[in-house]
């Protein structure tokens, strides 16, 4: 849990410092806002809670876990009319799917978003990226990058293809290219009945994903205008300092309510795919509201993060916050180290006051240390009539009389 508020807290320092506000969501929702929305696969994932009485006797489900925090947020948007546009909003809380769990992928996970709604603008989908690059830094990521493509794009090149009437198909299997492969993805589009000239067209299209020149040219006139954005945000997102931000035409978003450009992280050799993604979704609100409501929005998966800093050392090794075990001498001294405990918490200092019998001064040091606490206060007679008191760093056993009023800054030098 240390490690985990660490993270999170690291993540939402760098969504504040961008100027979004923090909002939480019941974990359940109506079951008719969630489904519809996440495509014929992300269907299948969604965890539906069954109705009380009678109609859960019978199967019939009206709630449903959250499956993400983008549905949930469009449902409150369109719920509260008055809010200030463009809304900036962080979100962190855990979400389900009915997954097959594996390394890196959960059936409950915490979520990262921020999300602006409000605003159609190239800026505010680059900032997205500049937010996910700073989260990745902050983290003590370098060797990441950040994937963009453009919902609109991946539409002009199925159609190019010749498969337009089956875009959602291909999508589908184009977004498993990092796990199966360009043979994996081919058979499984001929397995659902593709020929093999859409298939082979398909990969000639995107025969180099990261020249958005190469891939306009082969598309043609329906590349132009979604091309021109992705160009518009790779150079703000440049503008903002965002590192590692490069175009991939087979970047193929699975959840079914994109609409414009999208994104996704990847850390090098993570071994744990995307920790990351998001894009913009400017027909979700009005699906409750009935009026249109620009949206676009970025993701960080805290358990993956978790998974790969794990696994190279990157999270704090502390195991407690606690900076101080003040000791317990005998009995008639408790009044003395509970005062000291108490002006210690008081100047910020986090202290921990020894709760079982007074004396066996080694017993309480093995506390200290076996929990990590790197400093111990000992308050004898002898100190208590000098006005100091015996601070022994744990860690290399050296300890030395420190006035009580130096004592916090002490602990803190």
């Amino acid at each position: 849990m240390h490690a985990r508020l660490h993270v999170i807290g690291v993540i939402r320092e760098v969504f504040a410092r961008y100027g979004f506000e923090p909002l939480e969501t019941p974990a359940f929702e109506r079951v008719e806002t969630l489904t519809g929305k996440y495509g014929d696969e992300g269907e299948k994932l969604i965890f539906r809670i069954l109705e009380r009485g009678e109609g859960g006797q019978q199967g019939k489900a009206d709630l449903a876990l959250r499956y993400d925090l983008t549905v949930p947020l469009a449902r409150v948007i369109a719920q509260n009319a008055a809010l200030p546009m463009p809304f900036k909003r962080y979100q962190v809380q855990p979400v389900w799917r009915a997954d097959r769990p594996q390394k890196g992928r959960f059936r409950e996970f915490y979520q990262c978003d921020a999300d602006i709604v409000g605003i159609n603008s190239r800026v505010a989908d680059a900032e997205c990226l500049a937010v996910a690059s700073d989260a990745l830094r902050a983290l003590g990521f370098t060797g990441f990058e950040l994937k963009l493509n453009h919902r609109k794009l991946l539409s002009a090149i199925v159609a190019a293809a010749g498969a337009a009437d089956r875009e959602g198909e291909v999508l589908v299997a184009v977004d498993k290219l990092d796990k199966i492969g360009i043979e994996g993805v081919s058979n499984e589009l001929i397995a659902r009945g593709f020929d093999d000239a859409v298939v082979a067209r398909l990969w000639e299209i995107l025969a180099a994903p990261g020249d958005l020149a190469a891939v306009e040219a082969a598309v043609g006139e329906a590349a132009a205008a979604p091309a021109a954005e992705l160009r518009q945000v790779l150079a703000h997102a440049a503008a903002m300092g965002a590192q590692n931000v490069a175009f991939d035409a087979t970047l193929a978003r699975g959840l079914g309510y994109y609409t414009g450009p999208v994104f996704e992280a990847v850390i090098t050799d993570g071994g744990v795919g995307s920790v990351s993604g998001g894009g913009r979704y400017d027909g979700l609100v009005g699906m409750f509201s009935g009026r249109s409501v620009p949206a676009v929005g970025i993701s960080l998966g805290l358990e993956r993060l978790l998974v790969v800093m794990e696994e190279r050392g990157m999270l704090p090794g502390a195991v407690t916050r606690t900076r101080v075990l003040v000791t317990r001498f005998a009995h008639e001294l408790d009044g003395a180290s509970l005062e000291v405990a108490t002006a210690l918490r008081a100047a910020g200092v986090e202290a921990e006051c020894w709760l079982g019998e007074p004396g066996a001064l080694g017993k309480q040091f093995k506390y200290a240390a076996g929990r990590g606490i790197p400093f111990a206060v000992v308050l004898g007679p002898d100190e208590v009539a000098a006005g100091v008191v015996a601070l022994k760093d744990l860690r290399d056993s050296q300890q030395r009389a420190v006035p009580l009023a130096e004592l916090a800054a002490a602990v803190r030098g």
